[in-house]
């Protein structure tokens, strides 16, 4: 008789078995979001009209605030040291970094709204994860408006600017772009899950998300030291635009900054998103039913 060989079982430590897991569940939340995603779109496009005269409303309202900008430069040359061309530069790439986050995790701030009327609890009883139901909920495809009028004003910016280019800067546009995308979607997070406490924090989680990329779109020089010493190691979002923004136009950073940091966005947005991930799981567990 041929020898038989029989392998030993090697039992799966916790930790393979803890990192499997949440795997796995990453997994099922993505394909959860997109799956929703995919039938708010149908929803959408039942009425293409509807979702036409939407988006360019969105992207009439948000253009408003570059008109505003070309309004201050009526009257000044520069603003804060910086030209309207290199203004444009930090407005487009604050603008549709913010526009991508807001396209896929703008429904975040609705959760204070669940948790206030009691519907968060259908949530928790399907077999998917919230965060995933949440954050797809109501998908609106309208904000691409946001997005289509940030590019074209750093399509404006860069095609006016007298750039240096070099490999280096060439890759830092995609990389701000994602890299600013992802901090801003986990501020998102993390105003949602302050509101499992407070209930009624929408504004709050906006004066960050909204009042973030508004504050992006000037340039740091005509801020406070306070206020961007505060944007830069409290609430990072100068990650999302201005560091990097800042090393593309050669200009010397906020607070004497070494130019490395320029390199660091996707660093603080994956420090971001652990902080985000640990502040949900906390709010989910502190989470109480109305009872209705």
């Amino acid at each position: 008789m041929a020898d038989v060989r029989v392998e030993p079982v090697v039992a799966r430590e916790p930790e393979t078995e803890t990192a499997f897991a949440e795997r796995s569940r990453l997994v099922e939340g993505v394909r959860a979001y997109g799956l929703i995603v995919a039938m708010w779109l149908r929803s959408t496009m039942a009425y293409r009209a509807s979702f036409v005269m939407t988006a360019l409303g969105n992207f009439v309202a948000t253009g408003l605030d570059f008109v505003a900008i070309l309004l201050m430069f009526t009257h000044v040359d520069v603003l804060g040291g910086f030209t309207l061309p290199e203004v444009a530069l930090l407005y487009g790439t604050s603008a549709t970094a913010f526009g991508l986050s807001d396209l896929l995790l703008g429904s975040m701030d609705r959760l204070g709204r669940r948790v206030r009327d009691g519907t968060l609890d259908t949530l928790l009883v399907r077999p998917v994860p919230v965060l995933a139901q949440v954050a797809a909920d109501r998908f609106a495809l309208r904000r691409l408006g946001r997005i289509t009028q940030g590019l074209l004003v750093l399509g404006y910016a860069l095609g006016t600017l007298d750039i240096a280019w070099t490999p280096l800067k060439v890759a830092m546009l995609p990389m701000m772009l994602l890299s600013g995308a992802a901090v801003f979607g986990a501020v998102f997070v993390v105003g949602a899950a302050f509101q499992f406490w407070a209930q009624d924090a929408s504004q709050v989680q906006n004066a960050f998300t909204y009042g973030g990329t508004t504050l992006l779109q000037y340039p740091p020089s005509v801020f406070a030291k306070d206020l961007v010493r505060g944007v830069t190691f409290v609430v990072p979002l100068a990650f999302a635009s201005w560091l990097p923004a800042l090393y593309v136009l050669g200009r010397d950073y906020p607070l004497d900054l070494p130019r490395w940091v320029a390199f660091l966005p996707p660093v603080v947005a994956a420090v971001c998103w652990v902080l985000a991930g640990l502040a949900w799981r906390a709010g989910l567990r502190a989470y109480r039913s109305t009872g209705s």
